[in-house]
């Protein structure tokens, strides 16, 4: 009787959840088409009366108070100032997405280009960010620390891999020594946010993966899947400066994954190595340089100051650049 009654209650528990996600969906397609018609209309009164310098602030004060006194809040300068940015950001009507909600919207209007804006969507869309996530994604200047930017039909692992790796909610104390099996456990009790922050398409396989061959045991950190680029990709962690054995490690990893646990239909295998700084130099004169299958990146245990991270990423991305 009681699996009777836990049947009965789990139905209707279902039908009452997706009936309040499809008023949900209908209320928020509703709201962002509404601010966009809204936008739209403020937009271009501003540029028939263009000539008259006080007239956006002033308008948007008076028509602040109409609406307030109307239909109450939801009408103030600041949201009438989102609402039109978010038309000019987003002119065409057809070209929104429903899956996204007004916060999504408001905080993606403010990005200065198109292609990052359409990062971050396919981020929101591919990784379900919430809108929370997807402020996090943009302070830590996500779009930028991506190798490329490109927007190209064909999945390229170069548009994956993030250098640097912001690991801030590991909860780990930047100033205090760790070891690479601290890191591991840290990153398999966070792992929703690390793949969140790893990027789009990464799923879980293992920890400390046992690879045995004709007269060795070997043991991989972390294995991921990613079912975007059909291929496995597996993680070394170092807590310190990456030197040639590192580099030859991960190498023979990757290789020997191909020939034990790659199936026919997977592409390539792809190895990372996450390590806490880089010798640039030997990155450069190693098989690291070849950016096909082996990849080496920073990770930062704390979020820094935009100005402290645009540094690294311009430095890192003119390396970049000039070894292509």
């Amino acid at each position: 009787m009681e699996l009777a009654e836990n049947v009965l209650f789990n139905a209707i528990k279902e039908i009452i959840v997706q009936s309040r996600l499809r008023v949900f969906r209908m209320a928020n397609s509703a709201l962002l088409e509404s601010y966009w018609h809204i936008g739209k209309l403020i937009v271009e009164d501003e540029q028939q009366e263009k000539h008259r310098a006080d007239y956006g602030k002033a308008t948007l004060k008076v028509l602040s108070k109409q609406l307030t006194l109307e239909f109450g809040k939801g009408f103030d300068e600041s949201n009438l100032r989102n609402i039109r940015s978010f038309y000019r950001a987003f002119p065409i009507r057809d070209a929104l997405r429903h899956e996204l909600s007004w916060t999504h919207y408001r905080l993606l209007s403010r990005l200065d280009s198109e292609e990052k804006r359409d990062y971050y969507i396919k981020g929101i869309i591919s990784s379900n960010w919430n809108s929370r996530e997807l402020q996090r994604q943009i302070n830590s200047l996500s779009f930028e620390r991506t190798l490329t930017n490109a927007n190209s039909t064909t999945p390229n692992i170069q548009d994956f891999i993030k250098d640097p790796y912001i690991f801030e909610f590991l909860g780990i104390n930047p100033e205090a020594s760790t070891t690479a099996r601290n890191l591991e456990t840290a990153i398999i009790d966070h792992l929703q946010k690390f793949l969140l922050e790893f990027g789009k398409g990464f799923a879980f396989v293992a920890r400390q993966q046992h690879i045995v061959t004709d007269t060795s045991d070997f043991y991989i950190d972390l294995v991921f899947y990613n079912y975007i680029l059909k291929c496995f990709v597996i993680i070394d962690l170092k807590t310190g400066s990456l030197n040639h054995q590192d580099i030859g490690q991960i190498d023979m990893y990757v290789r020997m994954y191909d020939d034990l646990k790659k199936d026919k239909d997977d592409n390539p295998t792809i190895g990372i190595l996450l390590c806490s700084e880089k010798d640039e130099t030997i990155v450069k004169y190693s098989v690291l340089n070849d950016k096909n299958q082996l990849f080496a990146s920073k990770y930062l245990l704390y979020l820094p100051k935009e100005e402290e991270l645009k540094n690294i990423i311009e430095q890192d991305r003119l390396r970049f650049e000039l070894d292509n």
